[in-house]
This record gives C-alpha cells, sequence and structure tokens, in this order.
C-alpha cells in the first residue's frame, strides 16, 4: 500500500487529510492513490488548500512518519541499466534546465528526453544557445524524443541538426535495446508526421517494432501524455500507441508536455486500473521550464506534485524496474519498485 509521508500534521487535519498543496502561488502538489507495489512518497514544505480535491476514491496522505521514508532509492547492481531523464527542458528565458542538468551530471547512464528540449521554437540556435549548454554537454549519452515545441522549426531541423541519429529511415521514431530492457521512442505531434493511427506510417513501424522485439520489459517515451491531470490533460489522438503497447504486454510509459510529475496506476487503454497488464505512466514535464498547476484529478493517478524541476532515474532489471524522481530541490521524494509483466 502506499505510503505518503507529509511533514504538516496539523495543517493536514483541516481538510481531513484530503490533499496536499504547496505555498507557491503556482506550482502545487497532491499526493494520494492505491499502487500496484511498494512506493516510498515523501512532500515537505507544504500547506493545506481546502478547496482541493481528492486525488483518488478511499485515498488519503497520512501524516504518520514511514520507517522506509528517507532511505535512498535502491541502486544499480552489476547487469542493471540505468535510464535518466525529463522533457519541457531548455529554454534560454529561464535557468530551471541547468539544475536538472546538474543533475543528470551525478548520475550515470542512458540519458532521454520527452520533448520540447529547445524552447521557444526548437530552432537550431535554440538548441546551440540553450540545450547545449546545459543538456548538451549530455549528448552523446542521450536518446531523445520530439515534442511541439522541437516542431515549431520546421521538418524539426534544430532537432534532428542536434541528434541526426535520432530517427528510422528519416523519420523522427526509433527504438533500441538497453540491457534486457526495450525502448522506443515515437513522435505524438500526430499531424506533422502524418498520423499516430495504426495505419499510418508510424503506427505500422510500431507494430512492427514490437512484433521483432525479443525483450523482457518494454518502455515508450513520447512527449503528449494519454492521461494527465495538467493544464493540457489527456490527449486523444495517441491512444492508438497505448493501444498497440498494452496489446504487445509493454510496461513504462514516460511523457512530458505538462511541466510537472504525475506517476498513474497500471492502465489499460480506457484508463481503466489493470494490474495485470496495464501500462505504467510517468509524466516528467519538469526538466526546466516554468512548472505548472493541476486541474482536477484523473482516475488512477497516484501521485502528483509540482514543487521543483528534476529527473526521473529508473533503474532496469531483467524482469523488474526500479523508479526514483530526483528533485533539484529536496522538497519531495518518489520512488518504487515493480515487476515487468
Amino acid at each position: 500500500m502506499l505510503r505518503i509521508v507529509v511533514f504538516a500534521a496539523t495543517l493536514i487535519l483541516l481538510v481531513g487529510l484530503s490533499d496536499v498543496m504547496s505555498r507557491q502561488s503556482s506550482p502545487s502538489a497532491i499526493a494520494g492513490g492505491t499502487p500496484a507495489s511498494t512506493p516510498v512518497s515523501t512532500v515537505v514544505g507544504t500547506s493545506v488548500s481546502p478547496g482541493s480535491s481528492a486525488s483518488a476514491p478511499g485515498a488519503s496522505p497520512t501524516g504518520v512518519p514511514s520507517s522506509s521514508a528517507g532511505l535512498p532509492p535502491p541502486s544499480p547492481a552489476a547487469g542493471d541499466q540505468v535510464l535518466v531523464g525529463a522533457g519541457d527542458i531548455a529554454d534560454c528565458r529561464y535557468r530551471g534546465d541547468f539544475a536538472t542538468a546538474d543533475l543528470l551530471d551525478g548520475i550515470d547512464g542512458t540519458a532521454f528526453t520527452a520533448g520540447d528540449n529547445a524552447g521557444p521554437d526548437g530552432s537550431s540556435t535554440g538548441f546551440k544557445d540553450c540545450y547545449g549548454p546545459t543538456w548538451g554537454r549530455h549528448a552523446r549519452r542521450t536518446r531523445p524524443a520530439p515534442g511541439d515545441i522541437d516542431w515549431g522549426t520546421a521538418h524539426l531541423a534544430g532537432y534532428l541538426g542536434f541528434f541526426p541519429t535520432a530517427t528510422t529511415d528519416g523519420h523522427p521514431w526509433y527504438a533500441y535495446d538497453l540491457g534486457t530492457w526495450h525502448v522506443i521512442v515515437v513522435d505524438s505531434d500526430c499531424g506533422k508526421v502524418g498520423g499516430c493511427g495504426p495505419d499510418s506510417a508510424q503506427g505500422r513501424w510500431l507494430t512492427a517494432d514490437l512484433a521483432a522485439s525479443k525483450a523482457s520489459c518494454t518502455i515508450a517515451i513520447w512527449h503528449h501524455p494519454r492521461f494527465s491531470s495538467g493544464t493540457n490533460g489527456d490527449t486523444a489522438a495517441v491512444a492508438p500507441f497505448w493501444d498497440a503497447l498494452y496489446a504487445a504486454g509493454a510496461d513504462l510509459v514516460i511523457n512530458a508536455h505538462d511541466p510537472d510529475y504525475e506517476r498513474f496506476a497500471p492502465l489499460d487503454p480506457a484508463g481503466h486500473l489493470d494490474r495485470a497488464r496495464g501500462l505504467r505512466e510517468f509524466v516528467v514535464g519538469t526538466g526546466g521550464a516554468p512548472l505548472g498547476r493541476f486541474q482536477t484529478p484523473r482516475p488512477n493517478s497516484e501521485l502528483r506534485v509540482s514543487l521543483a524541476h528534476g529527473v526521473l532515474k529508473l533503474v532496469l532489471h531483467k524482469g523488474s524496474y526500479d523508479w526514483a524522481f530526483v528533485p533539484t530541490e529536496p522538497l519531495f521524494e518518489d520512488h518504487g519498485t515493480a515487476a515487468c509483466h
């Protein structure tokens, strides 16, 4: 059962242990849910928002310190792989990407991006002058995904100029193996790439790639989340991705677009809880863009936090994975472990 430690117990009592939100005027943090495994979440330095709604039926922060709180997440062992990153990253108007790049400096492994890499328009100048000095120093180990901001420059010219190998036959989708895991990167700007449906070029490639993979566990990364409690909300256009991944028995989805951190329970294509075969989705739009607010919580959202920038670190074992959100400021933590299907 999810154990959430909130060091504001007296304030929590004011609203009957419902939601926890930030003191900041813009970012907010909400915690709750019933996960499939044994995650530990801690939110600190918060105040109560009486008008907020419950995060999930029957879920409430406990306010009682957990014996696991404060313990570090598991570290990789021999044979494990690390995948670490975020989306909504660099823009010369802001500085959040400097702090998240510093986090990457201290975490070995393969780096990913989940789109919106270089604002405000994905130009070559944006990649050179904004992304380059921060996350760009990890370019050689980075496996990126494009976002709508990157498409602000025609033909993804800035993005593909910076990441020329992030393609399959010139298309902005590709896949690779990482240890015993298979990682798929697709482009959720469906109107720019001829669609995301099963009969599109991208959809046919995805189906074929999943059928050919012999990996025991699978992750998919794209920009626009199928499910999100953030300002931009759900993206129905990417539903065919979820359909194909679910049918193939994939395990994880990583998105961004909403500038916050949100973790979902394993879901089927309709968004229903499915602990046996469902995909767990992480929304990690915390790479450096200004943080946002949450709307009405989506069903089966286990944790929603918008207190600090940070990166998602996955330790990939044979048959299982550990996750940990690593924030730039010690305001909260979220880590846990789960098995592959």
